[in-house]
């Protein structure tokens, strides 16, 4: 074993020139962050970029770059469903079935391509060609239902055009996103754009598709603009001549507030009855009523006295 080669739990290690060029690369991502640790997600993609998925020897370099244990790489890597713990195809086709697209027909194409391929959600067909994934959100809800190959959108899709899509992809037929790139990157290609090392290929088409570009239209007729961006270190306060700001003690202020507080409480106790009335050696009155009181007693007496004469 080269001192160079990281060992992992199956035993398995990089080629000395393939760990040299990772860890040249992983030194260029490392260099961008403050703590070297916060470089683990596209570390992550890096080695995935090698070996098409985070394979047990890319968990064993980017713990041996980041001074990491292999079980804080794992805890990441399995946390993310960008980073892939078994074999993935060479194109990931993702559907979207989560609310708008759903009901825009994105259900319908899951389940289509799903039983065309024959696999399900995290799943590749036999010649390693297409992983299949049933994806929560595009982030294109704008261009429901939308598929993506690669995390490259294709917009306003039905089973029948997501159908040929795979198919092209299973041909080895190349495919054009709607937005982004003129063609599809590998899952490889991909991940190493991920890692932070750009192709050169996200502006060759459209960037913005047409529902997007509609609502710039409409803004610009109706003259709606957004609030324009303000530097906080230009801004200074406003002076007002006939405003001072007042001196406060605050330790005095509370004082009073408490004497306050202790004048109420006693003045309240003060404004309150005895609990009894009575005077020592006389027995307490009953302040309770009878149910019938007896004629020429209670409220009825005065009544009772002038009816009697």
């Amino acid at each position: 074993m080269s001192e160079n080669q990281t060992p992992t739990t199956t035993g398995q290690f990089y080629p000395a020139e393939v760990e040299t060029r990772l860890r040249d690369e992983a030194a260029q991502i490392v260099s961008r962050y403050p703590q070297s640790r916060s470089a683990l997600l596209p570390l992550l993609h890096l080695v995935q970029s090698e070996d098409g998925y985070v394979a047990p020897r890319g968990i064993g370099l980017c713990a041996d770059i980041l001074g990491l244990t292999r079980a804080e790489v794992s805890a990441v890597a399995t946390f993310y469903s960008q980073y892939k713990r078994h074999p993935n195809g060479e194109y990931t086709v993702g559907v979207c079935t989560n609310a708008l697209c759903a009901v825009m027909g994105g259900d319908m194409i899951w389940d289509k391509v799903s039983e065309h391929l024959g696999i399900g959600h995290d799943e590749t067909t036999a010649d390693g060609k297409i992983s299949l994934e049933q994806l929560e959100c595009n982030a294109a809800c704008d261009y429901a239902p939308v598929v993506m190959v690669n995390w490259e959108f294709f917009d306003n899709q039905t089973p029948t055009s997501a159908i040929d899509l795979v198919d092209a992809i299973a041909a080895g037929q190349p495919v054009t996103p709607t937005r982004g790139a003129e063609t599809v990157a590998t899952f490889k290609e991909i991940s190493h754009v991920l890692a932070g090392f750009e192709d050169g290929r996200a502006d060759e088409g459209p960037a913005a598709g047409e529902a997007t570009l509609l609502g710039l239209r409409i803004a610009r007729e109706k003259g709606w603009t957004a609030p324009q961006l303000v530097d906080d270190t230009d801004v200074q306060p406003e002076a007002h001549e006939d405003v001072t700001e007042p001196s406060v003690d605050v330790a005095a202020a509370e004082e009073k507030a408490e004497e306050a507080m202790e004048e109420r409480s006693s003045a309240e106790r003060r404004t309150e009855p005895p609990e009894s009335a009575v005077r020592p050696g006389e027995p307490k009155k009953s302040t309770e009523m009878k149910d019938d009181p007896e004629p020429g007693t209670g409220r009825d007496a005065g009544t009772a006295t002038e009816d009697d004469q």
